[in-house]
């Protein structure tokens, strides 16, 4: 159960990071992690809502899905903060 704690924390770290990358962010590995799990979630829902979901984080259609999903989020925390 840790290695499993351990990996998603890793994964979620990597997707925030080239989440950040893509726009242009600035943030820690700790905003990383959470942007990157949080992202996982918002791009799995909607992906499935789309009727495209991967199911799975651990494939290469499922990591785009979890970067897109950051990207979202980045985006809508700049509009609702007004930060660049």
């Amino acid at each position: 159960m840790f290695w499993n704690f351990l990996g998603w924390l890793l994964i979620g770290a990597l997707i925030g990071w080239v989440a950040s990358k893509i726009m242009h962010g600035k943030g820690g590995l700790i905003r990383n992690i959470i942007l990157g799990v949080a992202g996982s979630v918002v791009g799995g829902w909607l992906a499935d809502y789309a009727g495209i979901g991967s199911g799975n984080v651990w494939s290469i259609g499922g990591f785009f899905i979890a970067v897109g999903g950051a990207c979202i989020l980045i985006l809508l925390s700049r509009l609702i903060l007004g930060k660049r």
